[in-house]
Protein backbone atom coordinates (compact mmCIF):
# COMPACT_ATOMS: atom_id res chain seq x y z
CA UNK A 1 0.00 0.00 0.00
CA UNK A 2 1.55 3.34 -1.00
CA UNK A 3 1.29 5.84 1.71
CA UNK A 4 1.09 9.56 0.90
CA UNK A 5 -0.89 9.22 -2.62
CA UNK A 6 -3.86 10.45 -3.41
CA UNK A 7 -6.31 7.69 -4.14
CA UNK A 8 -6.60 9.36 -8.34
CA UNK A 9 -2.83 9.71 -8.52
CA UNK A 10 -2.02 6.09 -7.95
CA UNK A 11 -0.16 4.78 -10.70
CA UNK A 12 -0.97 1.62 -12.93
CA UNK A 13 -4.51 1.03 -14.76
CA UNK A 14 -7.69 1.03 -13.17
CA UNK A 15 -11.53 0.22 -13.68
CA UNK A 16 -14.06 1.64 -11.12
CA UNK A 17 -17.70 0.92 -10.76
CA UNK A 18 -19.54 4.00 -9.66
CA UNK A 19 -22.91 3.65 -7.21
CA UNK A 20 -22.96 0.41 -6.71
CA UNK A 21 -25.78 -0.57 -4.24
CA UNK A 22 -24.00 -2.53 -1.31
CA UNK A 23 -22.31 -0.61 1.93
CA UNK A 24 -18.55 0.11 1.64
CA UNK A 25 -17.85 -2.48 4.03
CA UNK A 26 -19.29 -5.00 2.47
CA UNK A 27 -16.90 -4.78 -0.81
CA UNK A 28 -13.57 -3.93 1.13
CA UNK A 29 -14.33 -7.36 2.75
CA UNK A 30 -13.51 -9.22 -0.55
CA UNK A 31 -11.25 -6.72 -1.85
CA UNK A 32 -9.03 -7.31 1.13
CA UNK A 33 -8.54 -10.90 0.08
CA UNK A 34 -7.59 -9.95 -3.74
CA UNK A 35 -4.89 -6.79 -3.11
CA UNK A 36 -0.87 -7.83 -3.75
CA UNK A 37 -2.32 -10.77 -5.72
CA UNK A 38 -1.48 -11.75 -9.26
CA UNK A 39 -4.19 -11.49 -11.75
CA UNK A 40 -4.94 -14.79 -12.18
CA UNK A 41 -5.02 -15.63 -8.58
CA UNK A 42 -7.35 -13.00 -7.99
CA UNK A 43 -9.42 -13.76 -10.26
CA UNK A 44 -9.50 -17.54 -8.92
CA UNK A 45 -10.28 -16.12 -5.58
CA UNK A 46 -13.09 -14.16 -6.58
CA UNK A 47 -14.63 -16.95 -8.45
CA UNK A 48 -14.17 -19.30 -4.90
CA UNK A 49 -16.43 -16.34 -3.05
CA UNK A 50 -19.44 -16.62 -2.80
CA UNK A 51 -20.50 -12.78 -1.24
CA UNK A 52 -22.27 -10.47 -3.75
CA UNK A 53 -18.82 -8.31 -3.81
CA UNK A 54 -17.12 -10.90 -5.54
CA UNK A 55 -19.27 -10.95 -8.51
CA UNK A 56 -19.03 -7.45 -9.26
CA UNK A 57 -15.05 -7.07 -8.13
CA UNK A 58 -14.56 -9.82 -10.52
CA UNK A 59 -16.30 -7.87 -13.14
CA UNK A 60 -14.15 -4.70 -12.32
CA UNK A 61 -10.88 -7.10 -12.41
CA UNK A 62 -11.39 -7.97 -15.83
CA UNK A 63 -11.75 -4.97 -17.03
CA UNK A 64 -8.74 -3.52 -15.62
CA UNK A 65 -6.66 -6.31 -17.31
CA UNK A 66 -8.67 -5.31 -20.34
CA UNK A 67 -7.40 -2.07 -20.27
CA UNK A 68 -3.70 -2.59 -19.72
CA UNK A 69 -3.62 -4.98 -21.93
CA UNK A 70 -5.86 -2.88 -24.84
CA UNK A 71 -5.03 0.56 -24.02
CA UNK A 72 -1.18 0.47 -22.01
CA UNK A 73 0.01 -2.33 -24.14
CA UNK A 74 1.05 -4.67 -21.26
CA UNK A 75 1.31 -7.92 -20.46
CA UNK A 76 -1.53 -9.67 -19.19
CA UNK A 77 0.63 -12.46 -17.24
CA UNK A 78 2.68 -10.23 -15.43
CA UNK A 79 -0.18 -7.66 -13.78
CA UNK A 80 -1.03 -7.82 -10.45
CA UNK A 81 -3.46 -6.03 -8.12
CA UNK A 82 -1.53 -3.50 -6.90
CA UNK A 83 -4.68 -1.51 -5.47
CA UNK A 84 -8.20 -2.13 -4.57
CA UNK A 85 -10.42 -0.34 -2.49
CA UNK A 86 -14.08 0.61 -2.17
CA UNK A 87 -15.42 4.28 -1.33
CA UNK A 88 -18.89 5.47 -0.02
CA UNK A 89 -20.92 6.71 -2.30
CA UNK A 90 -24.59 8.92 -2.22
CA UNK A 91 -26.72 7.39 0.12
CA UNK A 92 -30.73 7.28 -0.48
CA UNK A 93 -32.94 8.00 2.75
CA UNK A 94 -35.77 6.29 2.69
CA UNK A 95 -38.64 6.04 6.12
CA UNK A 96 -40.66 3.31 7.18
CA UNK A 97 -43.78 3.71 8.92
CA UNK A 98 -43.86 2.83 12.63
CA UNK A 99 -46.30 2.80 15.41
CA UNK A 100 -48.21 5.89 16.95
CA UNK A 101 -47.58 7.91 13.96
CA UNK A 102 -43.96 7.74 13.99
CA UNK A 103 -41.16 7.07 10.67
CA UNK A 104 -38.15 4.71 10.68
CA UNK A 105 -35.17 5.73 8.70
CA UNK A 106 -33.77 3.11 5.87
CA UNK A 107 -29.97 4.48 4.53
CA UNK A 108 -29.38 2.51 1.34
CA UNK A 109 -25.57 2.97 1.06
CA UNK A 110 -23.32 2.92 -2.32
CA UNK A 111 -20.19 2.46 -2.94
CA UNK A 112 -17.87 2.79 -5.58
CA UNK A 113 -14.82 0.03 -6.31
CA UNK A 114 -11.69 0.65 -8.38
CA UNK A 115 -9.04 -1.60 -8.81
CA UNK A 116 -5.68 -0.59 -10.24
CA UNK A 117 -3.48 -3.16 -11.88
CA UNK A 118 0.73 -2.87 -12.20
CA UNK A 119 2.94 -4.50 -14.05
CA UNK A 120 5.39 -6.59 -11.22
CA UNK A 121 9.17 -6.14 -10.72
CA UNK A 122 11.49 -8.72 -12.18
CA UNK A 123 12.30 -10.55 -8.93
CA UNK A 124 8.94 -11.24 -8.09
CA UNK A 125 8.14 -12.29 -11.81
CA UNK A 126 10.40 -14.79 -11.84
CA UNK A 127 9.32 -16.56 -8.46
CA UNK A 128 6.04 -16.24 -9.84
CA UNK A 129 7.02 -18.05 -13.14
CA UNK A 130 9.18 -20.59 -11.30
CA UNK A 131 5.98 -21.36 -9.29
CA UNK A 132 3.61 -21.71 -12.23
CA UNK A 133 6.34 -24.12 -13.43
CA UNK A 134 6.90 -26.26 -10.77
CA UNK A 135 2.67 -26.34 -11.31
CA UNK A 136 3.01 -27.17 -14.63
CA UNK A 137 5.36 -30.30 -13.94
CA UNK A 138 3.41 -31.53 -10.61
CA UNK A 139 0.31 -31.60 -12.65
CA UNK A 140 2.07 -33.36 -15.62
CA UNK A 141 3.40 -36.07 -13.90
CA UNK A 142 0.21 -36.69 -11.62
CA UNK A 143 -1.34 -37.50 -15.31
CA UNK A 144 1.35 -39.40 -16.29
CA UNK A 145 1.14 -41.73 -13.00
CA UNK A 146 -2.96 -41.50 -13.41
CA UNK A 147 -2.41 -43.31 -17.20
CA UNK A 148 -0.11 -45.65 -16.05
CA UNK A 149 -2.39 -46.56 -13.53
CA UNK A 150 -5.13 -46.99 -15.95
CA UNK A 151 -3.24 -49.23 -17.64
CA UNK A 152 -3.34 -52.58 -16.15
CA UNK A 153 -6.87 -51.96 -15.50
CA UNK A 154 -7.63 -51.82 -18.92
CA UNK A 155 -6.21 -55.17 -19.85
CA UNK A 156 -8.26 -56.85 -17.21
CA UNK A 157 -11.15 -56.88 -19.17
CA UNK A 158 -9.27 -59.53 -21.74
CA UNK A 159 -8.45 -61.74 -19.25
CA UNK A 160 -11.79 -62.05 -17.93
CA UNK A 161 -12.61 -62.95 -21.50
CA UNK A 162 -10.27 -65.40 -21.92
CA UNK A 163 -11.31 -66.60 -18.66
CA UNK A 164 -15.00 -66.90 -19.99
CA UNK A 165 -13.76 -69.35 -23.40
CA UNK A 166 -12.62 -71.45 -20.77
CA UNK A 167 -14.59 -74.49 -20.34
CA UNK A 168 -16.46 -74.67 -16.68
CA UNK A 169 -18.42 -77.79 -14.99
CA UNK A 170 -20.75 -76.75 -12.41
CA UNK A 171 -21.81 -79.39 -9.83
CA UNK A 172 -25.24 -79.73 -11.85
CA UNK A 173 -23.58 -80.81 -15.27
CA UNK A 174 -21.28 -82.71 -13.04
CA UNK A 175 -24.06 -84.47 -11.56
CA UNK A 176 -25.71 -85.22 -14.98
CA UNK A 177 -22.69 -86.57 -16.67
CA UNK A 178 -22.22 -88.97 -13.49
CA UNK A 179 -26.30 -90.02 -13.76
CA UNK A 180 -25.58 -90.58 -18.16
CA UNK A 181 -22.16 -92.56 -17.40
CA UNK A 182 -23.97 -95.00 -14.79
CA UNK A 183 -26.95 -95.74 -16.71
CA UNK A 184 -24.79 -96.46 -19.44
CA UNK A 185 -22.77 -98.91 -17.28
CA UNK A 186 -26.10 -100.64 -16.12
CA UNK A 187 -27.19 -101.33 -19.74
CA UNK A 188 -23.69 -102.33 -20.97
CA UNK A 189 -24.14 -104.87 -17.58
CA UNK A 190 -27.91 -105.85 -18.55
CA UNK A 191 -26.93 -106.77 -22.06
CA UNK A 192 -24.00 -108.71 -20.97
CA UNK A 193 -26.14 -110.88 -18.81
CA UNK A 194 -28.83 -111.56 -21.45
CA UNK A 195 -26.49 -112.97 -23.71
CA UNK A 196 -24.77 -115.01 -21.39
CA UNK A 197 -28.18 -116.28 -20.76
CA UNK A 198 -28.80 -116.65 -24.67
CA UNK A 199 -25.68 -118.93 -24.48
CA UNK A 200 -26.69 -121.27 -21.92
CA UNK A 201 -29.98 -121.61 -23.59
CA UNK A 202 -28.59 -122.46 -27.06
CA UNK A 203 -26.62 -125.53 -24.86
Amino acid sequence: MTFGVKTNERPGTRATVKNYGMSASKARLVLNLIRGEDVKTAAEILQGTTREAAEVSLKVLTSAVANAVNNDGLPAEALYVSAAYADEGPTMKRFSPRARGRAGRIHKRTCHITIIVSVMDEQRLAILEAARSASAAASRARRVAGSKKQAPAAEAPKAVEADETTDVVTPEVASVETTVTETEVTTEETTEVENSTTEETDN
